[in-house]
């Protein structure tokens, strides 16, 4: 694990989408779809994946925050907290402009260069951790708030992360969630082209048992994120908050 604060000057640009090639999961690189089922063969790992696409000109999934954790930043409490996944910044950034002291994980430097780019530029503060999702240890108790935005994982490594999330919480704390769903495949507007990579607001809860939901839904909504994520999406939205507090 390595917590850096590097800079780096970013200019804006339009670049189009590939044909085939990376979907929006760590480290994860998957090719069309070909048949039906899990298609676990697709799913093959990468570690200059998120290099190669952050290091794009502008922001690949724009600038601003996460429309879902916009509508629900007043419910998680003040205090620390985690985003999972994190990319270029843009919500981590936006919830330390709230006041929170924020901590950023993702496995490519180049988009945490950008995440530290986008914080100065809005004069805020933001920690940075380079780290694989797989391995990560999140400090048991640490966290006021844990936000997951489109961090598709595999099922085994998912779980895992999850379990880990539900003991960094603090009594009271919130985790909130939006990612895509199986249905998502259909509509082809962004995220994995991996059944197995997607979410379903049942196996989330099964994953992150015991705490209070207070948002919890599948739906379909229309994004507007960069140049990745554009149109009619298939969603699941979590807000869930750990008992104690």
């Amino acid at each position: 694990m390595e917590i850096g604060r590097a800079e780096a000057a970013w200019t804006r640009g339009e670049a189009e989408r590939p044909e085939s090639g990376w979907d929006t999961v760590m480290n994860t690189k998957t090719e069309p779809e070909t048949g039906t089922g899990t298609n676990e063969n697709l799913v093959r790992f990468h570690p200059y994946m998120w290099d190669e696409r952050f290091s794009e000109p502008g922001y690949a999934y724009g600038s601003e925050p996460n429309e879902f954790l916009v509508s629900v930043a007043d419910r998680i409490p003040p205090g620390r907290v985690l985003c999972l996944a994190e990319g270029e910044g843009r919500n981590a950034v936006f919830l330390a402009g709230r006041g929170h002291e924020v901590c950023a994980v993702d496995a490519s430097r180049v988009g945490l260069a950008k995440t530290q780019a986008l914080a100065n530029q809005r004069g805020v503060r933001v920690e940075t951790i380079h780290a694989d999702l797989a391995e990560f240890d999140i400090e048991p108790g640490g966290f006021t708030g844990i936000v997951s935005i489109f961090c598709h994982l595999p099922p085994v490594q998912r779980a895992a992360l999850h379990e880990r999330c539900l003991r960094g919480l603090a009594p009271g704390g919130a985790f909130a969630l939006e990612a895509f769903t199986p249905r998502q495949l259909e509509l082809g507007t962004g995220g994995p082209r991996s059944r197995e990579l997607l979410m379903e607001l049942a196996t989330i809860r099964q994953e992150l048992p015991g705490l209070r939901y207070e948002v919890a839904r599948e739906l379909e909504r229309s994004l507007d994120e960069g140049r990745y994520h554009r149109g009619t999406a298939a969603v699941v939205q979590v807000l869930a908050v750990k008992g104690g507090g």
